[in-house]
């Protein structure tokens, strides 16, 4: 690939051309330049070294070394309190499915007919009375009155006590 010629170059604009052109190092400062490189500590390296040993421990596992195990089962027993909660239910069981109808005793019941007293009979007369009176009205029985407004006006006193006060 050839080099590009001059004229297939970017422009420069001129203000930046002569800032560059005038450029001196001696306006720089010094510096101490200072490297910021993070290291690991030792307790990460300690960390990373113990992952990597257990991922090669595990991918380099063999199945010879393992033995053939029978498992044993164990029944937990239940205390006492158990023991006596099982039970009392169990008696409870058996007592509803032996309950025999036939050793319960035979009884009469006896109704009893409370009679309303004569004051409560009277009471009852006049609330259906007044029941009566208020669906069966009629408005035909009313006569026409017209009504008188009557407006009562302070005198001179009381508005001068209302003023005074």
């Amino acid at each position: 690939m050839a080099a590009p010629s001059v004229k297939d170059l970017p422009k420069v604009d001129d203000n930046l051309k002569t800032q560059l052109e005038n450029f001196s190092q001696s306006k720089l400062k010094d510096v101490e330049t200072q490297e910021k490189l993070v290291l690991p500590t030792a307790e990460d390296v300690k960390q990373e070294k113990q992952h990597m040993d257990m991922i090669q421990g595990v991918e380099g596992f063999s199945h010879d070394k393992l033995k053939q195990v029978a498992t044993a089962e164990k029944v937990v027993l239940p205390n006492a309190e158990d023991v006596k909660l099982e039970k009392k239910h169990m008696e409870f069981i058996h007592g509803v499915e032996g309950f025999s109808p036939e050793r319960l005793k035979h009884i009469d019941t006896a109704e009893k007919v409370i009679l309303p007293n004569a004051e409560d009979i009277a009471n009852e007369k006049q609330r259906q009375q007044m029941l009566d009176g208020v669906t069966n009205f009629s408005v035909d029985k009313l006569k026409h009155t017209e009504t008188q407004e009557k407006v009562v006006l302070p005198t001179k006193e009381v508005i001068e006590q209302e003023k005074a006060a």
